[in-house]
C-alpha cells in the first residue's frame, strides 16, 4: 500500500472539507427532493405515478452510468477539476428542471442533475486520501455522511416552507444558484491546495494496471480479494440499508405501523436526525478506538461485524413488533448501520493513489447496483405476495423478511472469509 501525501495543514484541511461537504450535502438533497415536490408536479403538470418513477429513474440512471467513467477522471485530473465541471452539468439540470412544462424537460434536467453529482461523494474521498493522515480517513468519511444527511433533511421541513412562498419551481432555481457557487467554491478556493498536494499523473510505474483512461485499473481493484469482499457486503448490507432509507421506511410506517402521513414525516425527520448524530459519534469514536496498523483497539472487520449484526437483530425486532411505539425499532437499526462508512474509508488506504478515484467509484457503484435492487425487488416481491393473497402487512412483512435473509448470508460470508482471505481492513 503506497503511502498517503504529505497531510495539508489545518487550515487548509478545513477549506477542503467545507467545500466538497457544501456540494455533497446539496446532492443529496437533489435525490431526496422529489419526494417532497411530488404533489405539486402532480397537480401542475398532470403526471402519474409511473411519471414520478421515471422521474426517479433518470437520475439513478445517469448517476450510475458514469460512476466508472468518473473514477478515470478522478485519477487523471484529480477532484477540483473533475467534480467542479460535472457541478456545471446539476447546475443546468436544476435550471432545465425549474423551467421544464413536460415530462421530457423533467426527464432531461433529472437526469443532467443525476450525472452532475455523480462524483460528489467520490472526489471528496480522493482528495481526503491525498491530504488526511491514515487515522483520519474514517472520520472525516464519516462527516461527509453527515452532510449526505443534514441534505436529505433540508429537503423535507425547509424545502416544504419555501415551496409555500416561491413554489417548487422557484426552489430549483435557488439550488441552481447553490451548485454553481459550490462548483466556483470547488475550482477556485482549492487550486492552491491542489498546488500543496497535486495530482499525480499515472504511469506504467504506477503499478500493474494502472495506465491513464485504461479499464485494466478496474480489473487489478477487482482482482482483489479484500475488494471483492468488502464489495459484497456493501452491495448488500449497505445497499439494503439505503433502499430502505430513501424509499421504503415512510410505506412501512404507513402500512404497517398505520401512521398518518403526517406522523410519518415527522418520523422520517427523527430517523435521518438520529442518523446524523450517529455519524457524529462514529467519526469521533472510530479515529481513537479503531487499528488495523497494530496499534491497540477494534479492527474495522470487527467493529462492522458488530454493528451489522446489532441491524440483523433490529430488523427482527422491526418484523416481529407491530405496536404504534414500534417505530423507535428503525433508531436502533440506523444507527448500527453507520459502520459500513469504515468500509469506504478502508478502500481509500488499500489502493495507492493512483487508482483510489476507481477504487472508490467501483465500490460507489456496486453500493448503488445493491440499493436499486432491493429497492425495485423490495415492490416486486410485495406485489406478488398480494397477487397471492397475502394482506399488505403479510406482503411488506415477507419482502423485508427476505432481504433480512440475504444480509444475514452477507454477512456470514464477510465473516468467514475474513479467516481464509487476506482483507482490507485486517
Amino acid at each position: 500500500m503506497a503511502e498517503p501525501s504529505p497531510v495539508l495543514r489545518r487550515a487548509l484541511a478545513t477549506r477542503v472539507f467545507l467545500c466538497f461537504a457544501a456540494a455533497y450535502l446539496l446532492s443529496y438533497a437533489f435525490r431526496s427532493i422529489n419526494a417532497v415536490i411530488a404533489p405539486a408536479l402532480l397537480a401542475e403538470l398532470g403526471l402519474s405515478k409511473a411519471d414520478l418513477g421515471l422521474l426517479s429513474s433518470a437520475y439513478l440512471l445517469s448517476f450510475a452510468a458514469l460512476q466508472l467513467p468518473v473514477g478515470i477522471w478522478l485519477d487523471k485530473y484529480g477532484p477540483r477539476k473533475t467534480e467542479a465541471t460535472l457541478l456545471l452539468f446539476a447546475a443546468a439540470g436544476a435550471a432545465i428542471f425549474a423551467s421544464s412544462t413536460s415530462l421530457l424537460g423533467l426527464w432531461v434536467g433529472r437526469a443532467l442533475i443525476g450525472g452532475g453529482v455523480s462524483a460528489c461523494l467520490m472526489a471528496p474521498f480522493k482528495a481526503y486520501r491525498r491530504g488526511f493522515p491514515p487515522e483520519r480517513q474514517s472520520q472525516v468519511a464519516s462527516w461527509m455522511l453527515v452532510a449526505g444527511t443534514s441534505g436529505v433533511l433540508a429537503a423535507t421541513v425547509p424545502v416544504t416552507a419555501a415551496m409555500a412562498v416561491v413554489g417548487w419551481r422557484g426552489v430549483f432555481w435557488f439550488m441552481a444558484l447553490l451548485i454553481l457557487l459550490a462548483a466556483a467554491a470547488i475550482f477556485l478556493l482549492l487550486r492552491d491546495v491542489e498546488c500543496v498536494n497535486p495530482a499525480r499523473p499515472l504511469t506504467p510505474s504506477a503499478g500493474p494496471g494502472a495506465r491513464t483512461g485504461s479499464r485494466e485499473g478496474y480489473g487489478r481493484i477487482f482482482r482483489e480479494a479484500a475488494f471483492r469482499r468488502m464489495a459484497l457486503l456493501g452491495m448488500v448490507n449497505q445497499g439494503a440499508f439505503i433502499a430502505l432509507q430513501t424509499l421504503w421506511v415512510g410505506p412501512w410506517m404507513t402500512t404497517v405501523l398505520k401512521m398518518s402521513p403526517a406522523q410519518t414525516s415527522r418520523i422520517l425527520f427523527a430517523f435521518n436526525f438520529f442518523l446524523l448524530l450517529a455519524y457524529l459519534g462514529l467519526g469521533w469514536w472510530a479515529p481513537r478506538h479503531v487499528s488495523d496498523d497494530g496499534k491497540p483497539g477494534l479492527t474495522v472487520s470487527q467493529v462492522v461485524s458488530r454493528g451489522l449484526l446489532g441491524t440483523l437483530l433490529a430488523q427482527v425486532a422491526i418484523l416481529t413488533v407491530t405496536a404504534s411505539w414500534a417505530w423507535l425499532l428503525w433508531i436502533p437499526f440506523a444507527l448500527f448501520a453507520t459502520v459500513t462508512t469504515l468500509l469506504q474509508a478502508r478502500i481509500n488506504l488499500f489502493f495507492p493513489d493512483e487508482l483510489t478515484g476507481r477504487a472508490n467509484s467501483l465500490y460507489n457503484l456496486v453500493l448503488f447496483i445493491g440499493a436499486f435492487a432491493v429497492q425495485w425487488g423490495v415492490g416486486g416481491v410485495i406485489d406478488a405476495a398480494a397477487r397471492r393473497g397475502a394482506t399488505p402487512t403479510q406482503a411488506m412483512q415477507i419482502s423485508f423478511g427476505l432481504v433480512l435473509a440475504l444480509q444475514a448470508v452477507a454477512l456470514a460470508t464477510f465473516v468467514a472469509s475474513g479467516r481464509s482471505a487476506r482483507p482490507v481492513a485486517d
